[in-house]
């Protein structure tokens, strides 16, 4: 047993750093949520794309205080319940998330894309159930519940082998056939991209949490 552990032993737990992730992980389904609502009915009201983008932003700017905040506090503490490094790690990893679903409403607001295509669709859903696994999983930290942690995390890595088919599909559909306007050919490439960065990072936050495992199990 290294120092730092038999310190964590003795002193009392700091829980703040498993309240920040959770409260991360839950903003990043409620930012997949949110970016969804531009394949439904919430992108054909008034304010359209840009009160979705509005929403996801606003969204994405509350994690990005609780970010903030678990920085401020592992400066300020000497000993916390798991590596500093690895709570970082892992905070950053779920920030990213937030903020690719906020790269994606904003692609739409700056292409002055109306509607969402059927894949980009379907992307809104594969994150939204990442997400919602990624929200399930990381309480499991806390409670030391390892077997949770790995298998959300192989359930996790089927829906991103998901996105990758979907991925591979989608470009090669964009790319099989001449198009009139390169315009509309680039602007669903990035928005699609985008997306799929998205689903990766959720993936890249589960298989680390996986790797906590082993590490603490």
């Amino acid at each position: 047993m290294g120092i730092q552990d038999l310190v964590r032993v003795v002193l009392p737990k700091d829980d703040r750093f498993y309240d920040f992730l959770e409260e991360q992980a839950r903003l990043a389904h409620e930012c997949a949520l949110a970016l969804a609502e531009l394949g439904g009915e919430a992108g054909k009201t008034p304010d359209g794309i840009a009160g979705v983008r509005e929403r996801v932003h606003e969204v994405e700017k509350r994690c990005d205080k609780v970010t903030h905040q678990l920085e401020d506090a592992l400066s300020e503490t000497f000993v916390t319940p798991l590596d500093r490094e690895d709570i970082h790690k892992l905070a950053s990893l779920i920030d990213d998330i937030l903020d690719r679903a906020y790269a994606c409403a904003s692609a739409f607001d700056m292409f002055s894309i109306d509607r969402p295509s059927a894949a980009a669709i379907q992307f809104f859903d594969v994150l939204e159930r990442a997400t919602a696994l990624l929200k399930e999983i990381v309480p499991a930290l806390r409670k030391h519940d390892f077997d949770a942690i790995r298998a959300g995390r192989r359930q996790i890595k089927t829906i991103e082998k998901e996105g990758d088919e979907l991925y591979r599909k989608t470009m090669k559909a964009l790319f099989a056939e001449p198009v009139s306007d390169a315009r509309l050919l680039i602007r669903e490439k990035e928005v699609i991209e985008i997306l799929e960065n998205a689903v990766d990072t959720s993936e890249d936050a589960a298989e680390y949490l996986a790797n906590l495992a082993v590490k603490h199990g």
